[in-house]
C-alpha cells in the first residue's frame, strides 16, 4: 500500500453515526441500496448546510437513477482519478484544528468528506442529478467511519472512494453502509438496510 493511500486512510476514521427507521424495499435496479426512512444526519454535514443552505434545500425534480453507459462510467473513473490524484490527504485536525468539518477542497488537502464533496461537484457540473449522486457514510472492515460517494445507475449503485481509484457496485466494496443523502432531499439523510447503530458524530 503506498504511502498517499495510507495517509486517506489515517484521515478518514470520524465518520459515525445513528440510523433509525424501517426498511423500503429499492425501488430501482436489483443492484441497488435498500434504504430505510430517515435518519440523523451527521454532524459535519449539519455544519456543512449551517454554511452553505442552498445547497442543502435542492429537491430534484427527476428521482429515477442515471443511466448507465460507457461514456457514463468512463466519466465516473476519470473524476475519481483526478480528485484522487489532486487532493492530498490531511485530517480535519490538521486543517482546521478541529474534527468533523465537511467542506470542499479548494486548498488542495482535505479528508474523505471533502473528496466526496468534490466529486459531487465536479459531476454535477457535467449534468448529472444531485439525486444520483449521494454523499454516503460507511464503516470500513476494519471498525472505522469512512465517506464516500454513492452514484445511483439503473445498472446498480456504484461507490467513488478517495482510496482506490477503482469504481465499484456498493455491495462489492466490503464496507458496512449506514445512512445516505436522500434522493429527494439533500439536506436529508436515509438509513441503509444492513448498517448498525453508532452513536458518534450526528446530529438527531
Amino acid at each position: 500500500m503506498n504511502s498517499s493511500i495510507t495517509r486517506r486512510l489515517r484521515v478518514c476514521a470520524a465518520a459515525g453515526l445513528a440510523l433509525t427507521g424501517g426498511w423500503m424495499t429499492p425501488a430501482w435496479a436489483s443492484d441497488a441500496m435498500a434504504t430505510g426512512g430517515l435518519t440523523s444526519q451527521p454532524i459535519g454535514h449539519y455544519d456543512f448546510c449551517k454554511q452553505r443552505p442552498g445547497e442543502c434545500s435542492i429537491r430534484p425534480a427527476n428521482l429515477a437513477p442515471a443511466v448507465l453507459t460507457d461514456g457514463l462510467m468512463r466519466k465516473l473513473v476519470n473524476v475519481t482519478a483526478r480528485v484522487n490524484a489532486a487532493v492530498k490527504p490531511m485530517s480535519d485536525m490538521d486543517i482546521y484544528g478541529k474534527d468533523e468539518v465537511w467542506a470542499y477542497p479548494d486548498k488542495g488537502v482535505g479528508d474523505c468528506e471533502d473528496y466526496v464533496l468534490e466529486k459531487r461537484r465536479q459531476l454535477s457540473r457535467m449534468g448529472m442529478s444531485l439525486a444520483d449522486l449521494l454523499m454516503t457514510v460507511v464503516r470500513k472492515p476494519d471498525g472505522e467511519g469512512h465517506a464516500v460517494l454513492t452514484v445511483r445507475t439503473d445498472g446498480g449503485d456504484y461507490v467513488l472512494d478517495n482510496l482506490t481509484d477503482k469504481v465499484k457496485l456498493w455491495d462489492e466494496t466490503g464496507y458496512r453502509f449506514l445512512k445516505r443523502q436522500a434522493i429527494d432531499n439533500t439536506g436529508r439523510w436515509v438509513s441503509i438496510r444492513g448498517g448498525q447503530q453508532v452513536l458518534v458524530g450526528s446530529v438527531q
